[in-house]
Protein backbone atom coordinates (compact mmCIF):
# COMPACT_ATOMS: atom_id res chain seq x y z
CA UNK A 1 0.00 0.00 0.00
CA UNK A 2 1.37 3.42 -0.91
CA UNK A 3 0.80 6.80 0.68
CA UNK A 4 -1.94 7.68 -1.81
CA UNK A 5 -4.23 4.92 -0.49
CA UNK A 6 -3.99 5.88 3.17
CA UNK A 7 -7.22 7.38 4.54
CA UNK A 8 -9.14 6.74 1.29
CA UNK A 9 -11.85 4.98 3.25
CA UNK A 10 -11.80 7.11 6.41
CA UNK A 11 -15.23 7.29 8.01
CA UNK A 12 -16.45 4.16 6.21
CA UNK A 13 -17.44 0.87 7.81
CA UNK A 14 -16.80 -2.44 6.06
CA UNK A 15 -18.62 -5.69 6.88
CA UNK A 16 -16.47 -8.63 5.76
CA UNK A 17 -17.39 -12.31 5.86
CA UNK A 18 -14.93 -15.17 6.02
CA UNK A 19 -12.57 -12.72 7.73
CA UNK A 20 -10.67 -15.01 10.11
CA UNK A 21 -7.90 -15.75 7.61
CA UNK A 22 -6.86 -15.91 3.97
CA UNK A 23 -8.37 -13.39 1.56
CA UNK A 24 -10.92 -12.13 4.09
CA UNK A 25 -8.27 -11.22 6.66
CA UNK A 26 -6.11 -9.63 3.98
CA UNK A 27 -9.03 -7.52 2.75
CA UNK A 28 -9.82 -6.48 6.31
CA UNK A 29 -6.21 -5.39 6.80
CA UNK A 30 -6.10 -3.41 3.55
CA UNK A 31 -9.35 -1.59 4.29
CA UNK A 32 -8.31 -0.91 7.87
CA UNK A 33 -5.02 0.61 6.72
CA UNK A 34 -7.05 2.80 4.38
CA UNK A 35 -8.99 4.20 7.33
CA UNK A 36 -12.14 2.07 7.39
CA UNK A 37 -13.68 0.54 10.47
CA UNK A 38 -13.98 -3.19 9.88
CA UNK A 39 -16.46 -5.75 11.15
CA UNK A 40 -14.85 -9.17 10.77
CA UNK A 41 -17.42 -11.95 10.54
CA UNK A 42 -16.52 -15.64 10.67
CA UNK A 43 -17.77 -18.85 12.20
CA UNK A 44 -14.91 -18.78 14.71
CA UNK A 45 -15.30 -15.12 15.60
CA UNK A 46 -11.54 -14.74 15.18
CA UNK A 47 -9.61 -12.33 13.04
CA UNK A 48 -6.43 -10.30 12.74
CA UNK A 49 -5.95 -7.72 15.45
CA UNK A 50 -6.76 -4.48 13.69
CA UNK A 51 -7.48 -0.96 14.93
CA UNK A 52 -11.09 0.16 14.84
CA UNK A 53 -12.35 -3.38 14.35
CA UNK A 54 -15.10 -5.63 15.67
CA UNK A 55 -15.06 -9.44 15.43
CA UNK A 56 -18.37 -11.30 15.32
CA UNK A 57 -19.00 -15.04 15.34
CA UNK A 58 -21.70 -15.90 12.81
CA UNK A 59 -22.29 -18.56 10.18
CA UNK A 60 -23.33 -17.14 6.81
CA UNK A 61 -25.67 -20.12 6.36
CA UNK A 62 -27.79 -18.82 9.25
CA UNK A 63 -29.89 -15.86 8.11
CA UNK A 64 -30.82 -14.81 11.64
CA UNK A 65 -27.20 -14.95 12.77
CA UNK A 66 -26.22 -12.72 9.86
CA UNK A 67 -28.93 -10.22 10.71
CA UNK A 68 -27.60 -10.19 14.26
CA UNK A 69 -24.05 -9.64 13.01
CA UNK A 70 -25.17 -6.71 10.89
CA UNK A 71 -27.02 -5.22 13.85
CA UNK A 72 -23.90 -5.51 16.00
CA UNK A 73 -21.84 -3.75 13.33
CA UNK A 74 -24.34 -0.90 13.16
CA UNK A 75 -24.50 -0.61 16.94
CA UNK A 76 -20.71 -0.45 17.12
CA UNK A 77 -19.90 1.74 14.11
CA UNK A 78 -23.17 3.58 13.45
CA UNK A 79 -23.79 2.09 10.01
CA UNK A 80 -22.43 -0.03 7.16
CA UNK A 81 -20.99 1.37 3.93
CA UNK A 82 -19.15 -1.58 2.40
CA UNK A 83 -20.08 -5.27 2.30
CA UNK A 84 -17.47 -7.82 1.23
CA UNK A 85 -19.01 -11.24 0.66
CA UNK A 86 -15.94 -13.42 0.94
CA UNK A 87 -16.98 -16.49 2.96
CA UNK A 88 -16.69 -19.63 0.89
CA UNK A 89 -15.73 -23.29 0.76
CA UNK A 90 -14.39 -25.43 -2.04
CA UNK A 91 -13.81 -29.06 -2.87
CA UNK A 92 -12.16 -30.31 -6.02
CA UNK A 93 -12.86 -33.66 -7.65
CA UNK A 94 -14.61 -35.04 -10.73
CA UNK A 95 -18.33 -34.43 -10.35
CA UNK A 96 -19.22 -38.11 -10.01
CA UNK A 97 -16.74 -38.37 -7.10
CA UNK A 98 -17.98 -35.27 -5.27
CA UNK A 99 -19.63 -36.27 -2.01
CA UNK A 100 -23.21 -35.21 -1.35
CA UNK A 101 -22.22 -33.36 1.81
CA UNK A 102 -19.60 -31.37 -0.14
CA UNK A 103 -22.23 -30.42 -2.72
CA UNK A 104 -24.57 -29.25 0.02
CA UNK A 105 -21.90 -27.35 1.92
CA UNK A 106 -20.67 -25.47 -1.15
CA UNK A 107 -24.22 -24.57 -2.09
CA UNK A 108 -25.14 -23.48 1.42
CA UNK A 109 -22.02 -21.41 2.12
CA UNK A 110 -21.16 -19.98 -1.28
CA UNK A 111 -24.67 -19.28 -2.57
CA UNK A 112 -27.14 -19.11 0.31
CA UNK A 113 -24.44 -17.57 2.50
CA UNK A 114 -23.96 -14.70 0.05
CA UNK A 115 -27.73 -14.21 -0.19
CA UNK A 116 -27.95 -14.06 3.61
CA UNK A 117 -25.05 -11.60 3.83
CA UNK A 118 -26.60 -9.18 1.38
CA UNK A 119 -30.09 -9.56 2.83
CA UNK A 120 -28.79 -8.71 6.30
CA UNK A 121 -26.75 -5.68 5.28
CA UNK A 122 -28.53 -4.13 2.31
CA UNK A 123 -31.09 -2.19 4.39
CA UNK A 124 -28.21 -0.34 6.07
CA UNK A 125 -26.60 0.55 2.73
CA UNK A 126 -29.96 1.80 1.50
CA UNK A 127 -30.30 3.90 4.63
CA UNK A 128 -26.92 5.48 3.85
CA UNK A 129 -28.08 6.23 0.31
CA UNK A 130 -24.80 4.87 -1.07
CA UNK A 131 -22.43 1.97 -0.60
CA UNK A 132 -20.57 -0.94 -2.10
CA UNK A 133 -21.23 -4.66 -2.31
CA UNK A 134 -18.15 -6.65 -3.30
CA UNK A 135 -18.37 -10.36 -4.00
CA UNK A 136 -15.12 -12.29 -3.86
CA UNK A 137 -16.03 -14.82 -6.51
CA UNK A 138 -13.44 -16.53 -8.69
CA UNK A 139 -12.18 -17.08 -12.20
CA UNK A 140 -14.23 -20.25 -11.71
CA UNK A 141 -17.32 -18.02 -11.81
CA UNK A 142 -16.55 -16.99 -15.38
CA UNK A 143 -15.83 -20.30 -17.15
CA UNK A 144 -16.23 -24.02 -16.65
CA UNK A 145 -13.18 -25.85 -15.32
CA UNK A 146 -12.52 -29.58 -14.95
CA UNK A 147 -12.54 -31.21 -11.55
CA UNK A 148 -14.57 -28.50 -9.85
CA UNK A 149 -18.02 -28.55 -11.42
CA UNK A 150 -19.97 -27.87 -8.22
CA UNK A 151 -17.58 -25.17 -7.01
CA UNK A 152 -17.77 -23.55 -10.46
CA UNK A 153 -21.56 -23.67 -10.37
CA UNK A 154 -21.66 -21.87 -7.01
CA UNK A 155 -19.23 -19.22 -8.24
CA UNK A 156 -21.30 -18.68 -11.40
CA UNK A 157 -24.26 -18.15 -9.07
CA UNK A 158 -22.32 -15.53 -7.10
CA UNK A 159 -21.30 -13.68 -10.25
CA UNK A 160 -24.84 -13.72 -11.66
CA UNK A 161 -26.35 -12.59 -8.39
CA UNK A 162 -23.98 -9.65 -8.09
CA UNK A 163 -24.48 -8.64 -11.72
CA UNK A 164 -28.23 -8.61 -11.14
CA UNK A 165 -27.80 -6.52 -7.99
CA UNK A 166 -25.95 -3.94 -10.09
CA UNK A 167 -29.07 -3.51 -12.20
CA UNK A 168 -31.31 -3.27 -9.13
CA UNK A 169 -29.18 -1.03 -6.93
CA UNK A 170 -27.25 1.35 -9.18
CA UNK A 171 -29.99 3.97 -9.05
CA UNK A 172 -29.78 3.84 -5.25
CA UNK A 173 -26.08 4.73 -5.34
CA UNK A 174 -24.96 1.22 -4.41
CA UNK A 175 -22.13 -0.21 -6.50
CA UNK A 176 -21.84 -3.99 -7.00
CA UNK A 177 -18.55 -5.57 -7.99
CA UNK A 178 -17.39 -9.10 -8.74
CA UNK A 179 -13.77 -9.80 -7.85
CA UNK A 180 -12.66 -12.89 -9.80
CA UNK A 181 -9.12 -14.04 -9.03
CA UNK A 182 -7.44 -17.10 -10.42
CA UNK A 183 -5.31 -19.30 -8.21
CA UNK A 184 -4.48 -17.90 -4.77
CA UNK A 185 -2.05 -19.60 -2.40
CA UNK A 186 -3.89 -19.92 0.90
CA UNK A 187 -5.36 -22.59 3.14
CA UNK A 188 -8.69 -22.30 1.33
CA UNK A 189 -9.97 -25.75 0.43
CA UNK A 190 -6.67 -27.33 1.42
CA UNK A 191 -6.82 -31.10 1.74
CA UNK A 192 -10.17 -31.31 -0.03
CA UNK A 193 -10.10 -33.31 -3.22
CA UNK A 194 -7.43 -32.20 -5.68
CA UNK A 195 -6.04 -29.32 -3.57
CA UNK A 196 -3.20 -30.26 -1.21
CA UNK A 197 -0.20 -28.56 0.45
CA UNK A 198 2.35 -30.24 -1.84
CA UNK A 199 0.84 -28.89 -5.04
CA UNK A 200 3.70 -27.39 -7.12
CA UNK A 201 1.22 -24.86 -8.53
CA UNK A 202 1.05 -23.11 -5.15
CA UNK A 203 4.54 -21.69 -5.58
CA UNK A 204 3.48 -19.42 -8.43
CA UNK A 205 -0.02 -18.48 -7.28
CA UNK A 206 -1.07 -15.04 -6.12
CA UNK A 207 -1.31 -14.12 -2.44
CA UNK A 208 -4.35 -13.01 -0.43
CA UNK A 209 -2.75 -9.56 -0.25
CA UNK A 210 -2.77 -9.39 -4.06
CA UNK A 211 -6.52 -9.92 -4.01
CA UNK A 212 -6.98 -7.40 -1.20
CA UNK A 213 -5.25 -4.71 -3.24
CA UNK A 214 -7.70 -5.31 -6.10
CA UNK A 215 -10.66 -5.04 -3.72
CA UNK A 216 -9.26 -1.78 -2.38
CA UNK A 217 -8.79 -0.47 -5.93
CA UNK A 218 -12.44 -1.12 -6.77
CA UNK A 219 -13.68 0.45 -3.56
CA UNK A 220 -11.52 3.54 -3.86
CA UNK A 221 -12.78 4.62 -7.29
CA UNK A 222 -14.64 7.97 -7.37
CA UNK A 223 -18.35 7.60 -6.66
CA UNK A 224 -19.28 8.61 -10.21
CA UNK A 225 -17.84 5.33 -11.55
CA UNK A 226 -18.24 1.67 -10.69
CA UNK A 227 -16.17 -1.43 -11.36
CA UNK A 228 -18.48 -4.26 -12.40
CA UNK A 229 -15.92 -7.07 -12.56
CA UNK A 230 -12.20 -7.54 -12.13
CA UNK A 231 -10.74 -10.80 -13.43
CA UNK A 232 -7.05 -11.55 -12.90
CA UNK A 233 -4.69 -14.54 -12.80
CA UNK A 234 -1.10 -15.28 -11.89
CA UNK A 235 1.40 -15.28 -14.74
CA UNK A 236 1.88 -19.06 -14.79
CA UNK A 237 -1.86 -19.73 -15.07
CA UNK A 238 -3.05 -20.59 -18.55
CA UNK A 239 -5.38 -18.32 -20.50
CA UNK A 240 -8.78 -19.42 -21.69
CA UNK A 241 -10.86 -17.76 -24.39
Amino acid sequence: MNESTIHLLSGKTAFITGASGGIGAAVAGALSRSGAGVCLVSRSGLGPGLPNSLTVAADVRDSEAMKGAAERAVEHFGGIDIVVGNAGVGSWAPFIETADNDVQEMTDVNVTGLFNTVSATLPYLQKRGAGDIVTVASEAGRRGLPGEAVYVATKFAQVGFTRSLDHELRAAGIRCTNICPGGVASNFGMGRGLRHPDMPELENMMTPDDVAEVVLFALSRPRHMRILEVAFRHMSEQSWG
